[in-house]
């Protein structure tokens, strides 16, 4: 777990602990699972080779919620 996982796994904790804050720990829980899946996207971008522009463009729509059935 990267850096920024472990912090964002830390605040939910702090945050959890105050239950009559629920907004709060939505947020934490939504930047745990974004440094997660940032994390694992970094891991599988480093292993794979160099993609092509095309490549990167559909994989952004993906992330940007634009699907992919194109």
């Amino acid at each position: 777990m990267g850096a920024k996982a472990l912090a964002a796994r830390g605040r939910l904790g702090y945050v959890s602990q105050h239950p009559d804050q629920p907004d709060r720990i939505l947020d934490a829980r939504r930047d745990l699972a974004a440094a997660k899946i940032e994390d694992y996207i970094a891991k599988v971008v480093d292993a794979a080779p160099p993609l092509n522009a095309e490549q990167r463009d559909r994989l952004a729509l993906l992330l940007r919620g634009g699907g992919g059935d194109g």
